[in-house]
């Protein structure tokens, strides 16, 4: 028993970093496509394509990479995986240093590469290495370590890239694209290191031989759950995709600086969310969830305040509607396709919400879908591999994942919408979206066939 508690505390270690290390990767990506937007002069349909170039991967690699995971096993994937991040990485140097945005696309398609790598081993290694029971509460709390970097990465762009420039000259456009590199130099050191680290140490271990089975095809709750993974990906980027431009421009007093700020925040209502789910999907009892919510709203507080540099009513608005979302959690009682349905619908709200109202209640309903966007992904995946046994998670994270091309296909969608009928009404689009997810929450992971 010892050794099985050693060997999930090592594994979830390991892999907690891994999902910090894709959190940022991703969140980077998404949220450079504003400045890049002013560096080459793009409509947010060409921006939106850094997004693409970043979730094309996806089908692209994510069958491909489950077929390696059997073969290599999950250790030498991720390792694979840490290098070409910092291939990837490394490539922005010389694309800034021209600049040349088919060359920041390259290197984007690389790195994401890498991170196909680590998102197709991480998921279904959480998954299997402990109890299936309480699969979705470590779900959840890797999810949560993937989110810290998510909200880290927006405020490092506001800082590292937008500071200082109002982008009114070409001067501001030739900084930018000069400030680009360094964040990508420091992550590809840093993933280079981490990547000796892991081929070094003993991971414990997870069955991927084969065996004979029933196609994946043929179960429909893995199916639809991809198309839901599609659904919330594409809803999640696409949100945020046009967040800082969306921001700056409908509301005067707002730079892009300040804007980046509040796609912080954004980003940050997914870690405190996935923190919530960590617990609230356990088997604590409802007094011991109370106790870990109080940290939990803390650290919104601390956060919320210290990426809109430390203004504390901005904090504290952030820290209500973290609480409002845990005490919408408890509707749920635990159950991930229940609490599924009911953020999917709230998601749908809020979107349809900032298409319909303008200001600061615009403003707070796009920010606050960060939230409810928290537990979509650990819930949907684990309502897709259920019932499945160690041999099948490979093959059905490979089709789940290759799905989350949903990244690639809504943003651009958006951003063409933004570009001729306005910002505001791109946002019916993620709305949509999440009303299919409430869909597969009700009815579509229980359709179960061999």
């Amino acid at each position: 028993m010892e050794q099985k508690n050693n060997n999930l505390v090592v594994g979830m270690t390991v892999f907690g970093a891994i999902f910090f290390i894709f959190g940022f990767a991703t969140t980077f990506i998404i949220t450079l496509s504003a400045p890049m937007k002013e560096i080459f002069g793009l409509s947010e349909f060409g921006a939106s394509l850094l997004s693409s170039a970043f979730f094309i991967a996806y089908p692209i690699m994510s069958i491909p990479t489950g077929k390696l995971i059997d073969k290599i096993g999950y250790k030498m994937t991720v390792v694979s995986g840490l290098v070409l991040m910092a291939l990837g990485s490394f490539i922005y140097i010389p694309a800034a240093q021209m600049p040349s945005f088919p060359i920041f696309l390259l290197g984007t398609f690389i790195l994401a590469t890498g991170v196909v790598f680590l998102q197709v081993s991480a998921n279904p290694y959480v998954t299997a290495i402990g109890a299936a029971k309480t699969a979705s509460s470590r779900l959840n709390l890797t999810q949560a370590l993937n989110s810290i970097a998510t909200m880290v990465a927006p405020w490092l762009i506001s800082i590292a890239i937008f500071k200082g420039l109002d982008f009114k000259s070409p001067e501001d456009n030739i900084a930018a694209a000069e400030r680009v590199p360094m964040p990508f130099i420091i992550m590809g050191v840093i993933v280079l290191l981490v990547a000796i680290a892991i081929f070094t140490i003993k991971l414990p271990k997870i069955a991927t031989v084969k065996s004979e089975k029933k196609s994946i095809w043929k179960y429909p709750h893995v199916v639809l759950g991809g198309v839901a993974i599609f659904a919330y990906v594409g809803a999640e980027v696409g949100n945020a995709n046009l967040l800082i431009n969306y921001l700056s421009t409908s509301i005067e007093s707002l730079t892009k600086e300040s804007a980046a700020t509040y796609a912080a925040i954004y980003w940050g209502g997914a870690m405190i969310g996935r923190f919530y789910g960590s617990f609230m999907f356990s088997e604590k009892t409802f007094s011991q969830k109370i106790v870990y919510l109080l940290p939990v709203l803390v650290l919104a507080f601390v956060a919320g305040s210290f990426v809109t540099e430390w203004n504390w009513a901005i904090g504290a608005t952030f820290t209500g509607a973290a609480l409002v979302n845990f005490i919408i959690m408890t509707f749920g009682r635990s159950k991930a396709a229940r609490t599924l349905a009911i953020f999917a619908l709230i998601a749908a709200l809020l979107d349809l919400t900032t298409t319909f109202t303008t200001g600061n209640v615009a403003l707070w309903t796009v920010v606050s879908i960060g939230l409810f966007n928290s537990i979509m992904f650990p819930n949907i995946f684990a309502l897709a591999v259920k019932d499945l046994d160690n041999a099948e998670l490979s093959g059905a994270s490979g089709l789940i994942n290759a799905l989350i091309i949903g990244g690639a296909v809504i943003p651009p969608i958006m951003g063409k919408i933004a570009d001729t009928a306005g910002y505001t009404w791109a946002y019916l689009v993620p709305a949509v979206c999440y009303l299919y997810i409430f869909y597969y929450a009700v009815k579509g992971n229980f359709i179960r066939r061999a």
